[in-house]
């Protein structure tokens, strides 16, 4: 093990890997998930495949310039899952522009922003066809990597 200096000058023990997940243990972390997802939760356990606890965990949706939390609980997730997890600082946040709104209308805008990208990828579907060039979206590309 090596040890690093932060901003103001002292010694940080660097761990490798999973075990640096371990100075957060029992603090506000975001965690990105595969699919997408973005969880806000108390980091309460970890293994060392990534495995994580998280309680008091919301899922947060943006949409556009807006913003909606919906209470999850108990999450446990897969390590395989995790794309990013960090401790969040929302006291210094630079994200203060969203806009925060309810559960419902967060996912009706979402249902709606959804619906509106199906639409254009079924036009560009049919552009491709009709030119006899293959169409692969990217959301099918990533269902087929994992």
């Amino acid at each position: 093990m090596s040890n690093l200096v932060d901003d103001l000058g002292q010694e940080m023990l660097y761990l490798p890997g999973t075990a640096s997940l371990v100075q957060d243990i029992d603090k506000r972390v975001m965690v990105v998930l595969r699919d997408g997802r973005t969880l806000i939760g108390y980091l309460r356990s970890l293994d060392q495949f990534a495995n994580l606890l998280l309680t008091q965990t919301i899922e947060r949706i943006h949409v556009r310039n807006k913003y909606g939390d919906i209470d999850r609980g108990v999450f446990l997730i897969r390590g395989e899952n995790v794309v990013l997890c960090g401790e969040v600082d929302f006291k210094n946040s630079k994200f203060k522009n969203l806009t925060q709104v309810s559960q419902e209308e967060i996912l009706q805008i979402q249902a709606e922003e959804l619906k509106e990208k199906e639409e254009k990828q079924k036009i560009l579907k049919k552009a491709f066809q009709e030119r006899g060039v293959p169409y692969y979206s990217i959301d099918s590309m990533a269902d087929d990597a994992f």
